[in-house]
């Protein structure tokens, strides 16, 4: 395990130099551009009567709905060209590979997510009263549970990108996923959806971690939005640990799976798929 580690710390570095120095890195401060100019006209919305604002409301939707589209869908993304572009295939030689690639996408993955977060979480406490944590505590809770909502995610990611081949089973993917942060609660109250929805979207993480943000970033008195009126903060922690364990069990057998696939005449096709469809 340490030979892996360290194989997956440098290969985590050298993602990380090659991403943050690309000129492509700027693009990646648009999405947070966005979020704060939205953030800035929503800032005195009422949301349902409450004493709660849209645009703070909004905060801790754009901290989860950042995290899932980092850690399920980019790095799902992530294995679908690598598959293709034949980076898995040359992995093959190395002992522990698949391991190690999982390791250091979570490295890479923790930088690049949280890196846009922090952005987003001091632009909006500038913009919006009432979206930062007043103590110390409150900001080590952020941090845990930032990195445990990547730990969640992530393997999951890992997972879709070495079952569904191709583009097109990715954007259904996609699509699905966004789906479910529609009636998870991230953009609106969960309590205005019906019974038998609220409970479908409580047996996946997106709807825990969306709680778990607005529980340490709202006052207090916005708990009157959820449901039963509870931040059910032991059960959010629970749940999610209990998705980082499912993910990390079942992304190396699916990585080794995939990889077990992976040769000369398996990259030719894709190749060549690439060349006659497009993608």
């Amino acid at each position: 395990m340490p030979t892996v580690l360290r194989a997956a710390l440098r290969r985590a570095k050298i993602e990380l130099r090659q991403q943050l120095l690309s000129p492509m890195a700027v693009f990646s401060l648009l999405g947070p551009a966005v979020l704060l100019t939205v953030l800035y006209f929503t800032r005195d919305s009422q949301l349902m009567e409450s004493a709660l604002s849209l645009g703070q409301f909004l905060v801790p939707a754009y901290l989860a709905f950042g995290i899932i589209s980092g850690g399920v869908l980019g790095v799902s993304g992530e294995i679908t060209t690598e598959r293709d572009d034949g980076t898995l295939l040359r992995a093959k030689t190395v002992p522990h590979a698949m391991t190690g690639h999982l390791i250091a996408k979570f490295f890479v993955s923790l930088v690049t997510t949280l890196l846009p977060l922090g952005i987003i979480i001091v632009g909006a406490g500038l913009l919006v009263d009432g979206v930062t944590p007043t103590t110390a505590w409150g900001w080590v809770r952020l941090l845990l549970l930032s990195v445990l909502t990547i730990a969640a995610t992530l393997p999951l990611g890992a997972v879709l990108g070495a079952v569904f081949r191709g583009p097109i089973a990715l954007l259904w993917t996609t699509m699905f996923i966004y789906g479910l942060c529609a009636v998870s609660g991230l953009f609106y109250p969960i309590t205005v959806l019906p019974g038998w929805l609220q409970w479908i979207a409580q047996v996946f993480p997106v709807y825990w971690l969306g709680l778990g943000f607005r529980s340490v970033i709202l006052p207090s008195d916005a708990v009157t939005l959820e449901i039963g009126e509870s931040w059910r903060t032991w059960e959010t922690f629970g749940v999610l640990g209990v998705w980082v364990v499912v993910g990390l069990v079942l992304a190396p057998i699916a990585l080794r799976r995939m990889s077990r696939r992976q040769s000369g005449s398996a990259l030719a096709t894709a190749r060549e798929r690439v060349l006659t469809r497009g993608y």
